[in-house]
């Protein structure tokens, strides 16, 4: 899927003058559409960006511990409310729920004790878990947001002793081989960018270290390409059944706190960040290691995305994320949307469900209803039936979309069997204004 040339030209000159004025060696941002990847937009030459060039997820990497976690979920294994104590015994911060933990709503403090972690060879589980004290709990639970890269250490550790395989290789099972992510791993592999801090006086480099960050690895750990997080976002946008449920991602992507509460332009769902850009709302994460920043936006209703790397501090991680909304946003703006045609249907539906179709009338109020060519019914005002309804037994359908979702739908018969009423959660429509309920 191709972009138009003026969209490419004004994506390629943004990007440009970022690498030139945050004064990084390499900016690399790849646009992705309805699964496709469309656009390269690269600067720099130290190195020369390419797709297939490796650079620092950094916290990317928590939207996939977040996966994994709700795949156990999925599975029965845990449930969300699970006291972390539940999982790992003895943790002195035990009464945090995965909840929390996911949502940076537990109050737990930012960072491990000790050294820096990102940038020091890190520790086993024992040993963080061993280093926790009940003070590393800042403020009860829900009171506020408070981003915590130690409570991803903590939800690693759940996954491992759950399943009794280390993260690293229970995230290549169950979500990179699955979706091809063949060049993201844990280490980082040829072709790699060095990461660097630029010196602020004479624009000379030093490169920064690359560390095992151990037990804090599902906070930040992960190496990917411009190409391999782009099918990371596809997967976000539209994922694959085969790892996880789709209403399961819907899930992960309503908030769970909004974390600007002077504007509400952003917020945290369970392990993906939400961004207000408008009257739209995009969903992925910022990344920083030493030396790297990473930004990943997803604009699921149409199925676009953009993400990126540098590799120095010079972009910053809200700068770089900063930049890939905006380069969403004119990718979204410029183009025009992909138009999915009308096609018949090649057999009418069956007559209790067509008996449901047609006019409806509550409180004087008309509504429309229509069945699809997969046996759903839609319902809303005359032209705009956008409330979907699935058959959950005979006569009772459940809301799976706006104000109705999880409301039950059942059909009221009279005596001959013909449907004369719908229900929807004690709201009673008839065939016509006239009648009462």
């Amino acid at each position: 899927m191709t972009l138009l040339p003026e969209t490419v030209r004004q994506l390629d000159m943004l990007v440009a003058r970022a690498q030139s004025t945050g004064r990084v060696p390499s900016l690399a941002l790849g646009v992705v559409r309805d699964g496709t990847f469309a656009h390269l937009a690269a600067a720099g030459e130290h190195p020369r960006p390419h797709a297939d060039l490796q650079y620092r997820l950094g916290s990317i990497s928590k939207t996939m511990t977040a996966t994994l976690v709700m795949q156990q979920r999925d599975a029965g294994r845990l449930r969300l409310d699970d006291p972390v104590e539940q999982h790992l015994p003895g943790t002195p911060v035990g009464a945090l729920t995965l909840r929390h933990l996911l949502g940076h709503v537990g109050g737990l403090q930012r960072e491990p004790d000790g050294q820096w972690w990102e940038r020091t060879e890190g520790v086993d589980l024992a040993t963080l878990l061993g280093g926790l004290t009940p003070d590393k709990i800042a403020y009860p639970p829900l009171r506020g947001y408070h981003y915590s890269n130690l409570a991803y250490g903590l939800l690693g550790g759940v996954l491992e002793r759950l399943t009794g395989t280390p993260w690293a290789e229970l995230l290549r099972e169950r979500i990179l081989t699955p979706l091809a992510m063949d060049r993201t791993g844990y280490d980082a592999t040829e072709p790699y960018a060095r990461g660097y801090v630029v010196h602020p006086w004479h624009d000379t480099l030093r490169e920064e270290p690359r560390t095992d960050t151990g037990a804090m690895a599902p906070a930040g750990q992960l190496w990917s390409t411009v190409t391999d997080l782009g099918r990371w976002a596809a997967f976000l946008a539209d994922p694959d059944p085969r790892v996880l449920a789709p209403q399961t991602l819907t899930e992960m992507c309503a908030p769970v706190v909004i974390n600007d509460l002077d504007s509400w332009t952003g917020g945290h769902g369970l392990g993906i960040e939400l961004y207000r850009e408008g009257e739209r709302v995009y969903v992925g994460h910022g990344g920083s290691m030493p030396g790297y920043v990473a930004a990943l936006a997803v604009h699921r209703p149409t199925r676009t995305a953009v993400v990126g790397f540098a590799n120095a501090y010079g972009m910053r991680s809200g700068h770089i994320g900063g930049l890939a909304r905006q380069l969403l946003t004119l990718v979204l703006d410029a183009e025009p949307a992909p138009v999915t045609p009308w096609r018949p249907a090649l057999a009418p539906p069956p007559a209790e469900l067509a008996e449901l179709t047609g006019r409806w009338w509550w409180m004087g109020i008309e509504f429309e209803v229509r069945v699809d060519t997969a046996g759903e019914l839609w319902a809303g005002p005359p032209g705009e039936p956008t409330l979907r309804f699935t058959p959950e037994g005979p006569d009772r359908w459940r809301g799976r979309s706006g104000g109705q979702d999880g409301e039950l739908l059942t059909v009221l018969r009279d005596r001959a069997g013909r449907a004369v009423a719908l229900d929807v959660a004690t709201f009673v429509l008839t065939r016509t204004p006239e009648q009462q309920p």
